[in-house]
């Protein structure tokens, strides 16, 4: 059996963890911003209306931002308020709502839940942490936790990006905050630590105290209502390392969860010394011709082509403007021919590439791909009927592009 974490990263006195949660809590109920899927899930009776706030805001928030999630959070409650009227919903309707949230597959998975529960669990949302994971799709332990600690008062722990940092920051854990041990260990020290009798509020409060206070750089120590049992912070206060440790704390210098000998301390970080992380793999590269046909309407005003994705994969089942995959360092005589090869499926007309007008590139940032669109414009004279045979098309005029389910990338060509 695997040794069990060293004492030094322990939460092993119950004084101090009854302490830790008592100011936590306060903190909490003094300083929580007002954030409207926390006003849901404090007012509503319903608890499975309850926990479809809890769940939707959840989902949201992954790799988003609040600011930007609240105009959408209120906009989806507005338009879809219980599950069932979600579970009724169109695709299109999800991912023209979502347009611009980005990591698209989301709000597909959360309608594909929302549907399995009303047809499958009589409309019931599942009520512990183990049975919401298993169940429904798109919801994992994170998730999980979170709906089942806010919404059913179930005392299980979250673990997230902001409390990865503050746990790693109150035990002074080191090692790469990605690996499997530090993971499991922090996975056990949130379910340590979280109240019984408050858990939806702790774990808010946690993930809290880590957007607002223990933020990545420039963490407001001084207004820290944990500071007092955060090793990380007596270790910049007394500008040194704790003393040797013995046995009973880190054995002969081979524990898993403190930082790598090659990786001493470092003065000039203080606190933020902590969480460490393993290097990211830089993003790769991805070129793309995309052209924006563009034809007069019966009203004479401007018309361009979309075309819809495939149903799986990146950007699954959004519209853009025609465009074909270019192998890299292409010269750019080469890449018009592609793209007008391409186009003639649509059109069904022949294109010249020299007709192609280059307009310029759009770079845009996907989580594991720098995505560079080289954009250029063709425009049509004469009607083009649109091969049905092909990817669903349409044509559509400024507002009904901007209106349609098209990713941020498009709204940026």
């Amino acid at each position: 059996a695997p040794a069990p974490p060293p004492a030094r990263h322990l939460f092993s006195d119950p004084s101090e963890v009854e302490a830790l949660r008592r100011n936590l809590l306060a903190w909490y109920d003094r300083c929580k911003r007002d954030l409207p899927w926390r006003a849901l899930a404090a007012t509503e009776p319903d608890a499975d209306r309850r926990g479809y706030a809890v769940w939707v805001s959840e989902i949201m928030l992954q790799q988003t931002q609040v600011a930007t999630v609240i105009d959408y959070y209120t906009r989806w409650m507005q338009k879809w308020p219980t599950l069932q009227a979600l579970a009724q919903a169109s695709l299109e309707e999800v991912n023209e709502l979502w347009a611009g949230l980005g990591y698209y597959s989301r709000g597909k998975r959360l309608q594909e839940a929302a549907r399995k529960v009303v047809s499958e669990l009589a409309g019931r949302i599942p009520r512990t942490a183990e049975d919401l994971q298993k169940l429904l799709p798109g919801v994992g332990r994170y998730t999980a936790g979170a709906i089942a600690s806010i919404s059913y008062g179930q005392a299980t722990g979250v673990v997230d990006g902001n409390v990865i940092r503050v746990l790693c920051r109150l035990r002074c854990v080191g090692a790469d905050s990605s690996s499997p041990a530090v993971i499991d260990w922090l996975w056990d020290m949130a379910n340590v630590l979280v109240d019984r009798s408050r858990p939806g509020d702790f774990n808010q409060a946690l993930m809290e105290l880590g957007a607002t206070v223990c933020v990545p750089k420039s963490p407001l120590c001084g207004e820290c209502p944990v500071k007092q049992h955060c090793q990380a912070w007596r270790r910049k206060l007394f500008g040194k390392a704790p003393p040797v440790p013995d046995v009973e704390d880190c054995g002969l210098g081979d524990c898993p969860l403190c930082p790598p000998a090659t990786e001493p301390w470092d003065s000039s970080l203080g606190v933020t010394n902590f969480p460490r992380k393993a290097a990211k793999k830089p993003p790769r590269a991805m070129r793309t011709a995309t052209c924006v046909l563009e034809r007069r309407g019966c009203h004479r005003a401007p018309e361009y082509l979309i075309v819809q994705r495939s149903s799986s994969g990146l950007l699954a089942g959004l519209w853009e403007f025609p465009s074909v995959p270019l192998a890299q360092d292409l010269q750019e005589e080469k890449e018009k021919e592609e793209l007008a090869d391409h186009l003639q499926a649509w059109t069904g007309w022949p294109v010249a590439a020299k007709a192609l007008q280059f307009i310029g590139e759009v770079i845009h940032i996907f989580s594991h791909i720098h995505q560079t669109y080289v954009v250029y414009s063709l425009h049509l004279d004469g009607d083009v009927t649109l091969d049905p045979a092909l990817s669903p098309s349409r044509w559509v005029t400024e507002d009904e592009f901007h209106a349609s389910a098209v990713s941020t990338a498009m709204k940026k060509v």
